[in-house]
């Protein structure tokens, strides 16, 4: 299994502001699905918990890091990990505010408090 998503899969994440994100807290429990954001930064796809370690969905992927992204009628497998720390945080921080300010400030500003940044995670094809 390649460790990158294809060029279509990263356009349709790109262009998609919001994303089901399935997750489960193990493999005999039922799936849960909430709506989140997704960046593509240099070619890789993150996510971040809004709710910051609180956040269900972010709970159960770590937890369990096989998970799956639902955008349109497509489900995407996927296998989260935590991302590398400094540049690649604060990379992610600048694309959610480029994607999203506008739009939504304020949960934008949510998005780059200090106790979200440790949430921000990796996603690879699963």
């Amino acid at each position: 299994m390649s460790d990158s998503f294809d060029a279509e899969t990263l356009r349709l994440l790109d262009e998609t502001k919001e994303v089901y994100i399935e997750t489960r807290l193990d493999g005999d429990s039922p799936e849960h699905r909430t709506i989140i954001w997704v960046v593509v930064v240099e070619g890789e796809v993150y996510v971040r918990s809004v709710r910051g370690p609180r956040g269900r969905w972010y709970r159960e992927i770590s937890s369990n890091p096989e998970g799956a992204l639902h955008v349109e009628d497509d489900r995407i497998p996927v296998r989260a990990a935590p991302a590398a720390e400094g540049p690649t945080v604060d990379a992610v921080s600048a694309a959610l505010r480029s994607k999203y300010e506008q739009s939504s400030p304020n949960s934008t500003a949510a998005m780059l408090r200090p106790d979200t940044l440790p949430t921000t995670l990796k996603l690879s094809p699963a």
